[in-house]
């Protein structure tokens, strides 16, 4: 008996359907690779932006923290708001004060050009405000964004302690312990002082006043005032040295020869007694 040989046919259109279900898993399989590898490419990217901004926020914040302990023990940036020290300092000025000029057994000279703090002698005591606002003025002032305090003067010293300060002799000139002062630092048509006056300055004080006479409340304005318009030396800031903006101002604070001359105040004192 023949046999006849069966042959089994394959569906064509099974190799189709089987070739495009493995397409299909491998394109899945890939697609969700691909996806897995995105998202690891943004929590990367994430991570990374988070770390870079950290790392600026660290940064940021130390050199905000140097600046300020740098403005607290060293070296303080002043705005000068007023046209007070004219020609020397101009409105809008941003000078460097050197907070270490007087804390080694230095005290200040007649010619310096000091920030003090007035409180006690040009102001009264003020209450205190919001502690908040406060903290973020001060902190703004002394990186020199802001105006300093109400409190806050920048001045010359005309008169240290001892001193006998008189204005004016009969060429109309300041005289300290009897000698007359050049004051070529004064502003340009000013006069000394249109105000007379005649004053020992006490000792641990100072006697001090602005380049533009005319324009500077200082230790005269205060004559009938507690404490006579005489500054406490342990009130002063420190020396005003360089003006540091804008740049075509960059420069020192010059200082000046005009008490080159003037001598010591005299041990016992001053014969007369003077008066405001």
């Amino acid at each position: 008996m023949d046999t006849e040989a069966q042959h089994t046919e394959r569906d064509p259109s099974s190799d189709t359907e089987d070739g495009s279900r493995s397409a299909r898993v491998s394109e899945d399989t890939n697609g969700t690779r691909d996806a897995a590898d995105a998202g690891d490419t943004a929590d990367a990217g994430s991570a990374r932006s988070t770390s870079s901004w950290r790392r600026t926020a660290f940064v940021g914040a130390a050199c905000v923290a140097f600046l300020l302990l740098l403005s607290h023990f060293v070296m303080q940036p002043f705005l000068i708001p007023s046209r007070s020290m004219e020609p020397t300092l101009q409105v809008g000025d941003r000078i460097l004060v050197n907070k270490l000029a007087y804390r080694f057994g230095s005290e200040p000279a007649r010619g310096d050009v000091v920030v003090f703090d007035g409180t006690g002698s040009f102001v009264r005591e003020q209450p205190r405000g919001n502690p908040v606002t406060g903290l973020l003025h001060d902190g703004a002032a002394a990186l020199g964004l802001a105006e300093p305090d109400e409190t806050d003067f920048v001045k010359r010293v005309v008169g240290i302690g001892g001193d006998r300060v008189v204005c004016c002799d009969k060429n109309g000139r300041l005289t300290v312990n009897g000698v007359p002062v050049e004051e070529r630092y004064v502003m340009l048509g000013d006069r000394p002082s249109a105000v007379p006056f005649d004053i020992v300055v006490p000792q641990d004080r100072l006697w001090v006043m602005g380049d533009h006479r005319s324009q500077s409340s200082d230790s005269r304005d205060h004559l009938g005032n507690p404490g006579g318009g005489m500054v406490p030396v342990d009130k002063v800031v420190g020396r005003a040295d360089w003006i540091a903006w804008p740049f075509d101002r960059w420069s020192t604070v010059q200082e000046t020869d005009a008490f080159d001359a003037v001598p010591a105040a005299p041990a016992g004192g001053h014969g007369t007694a003077p008066h405001g």
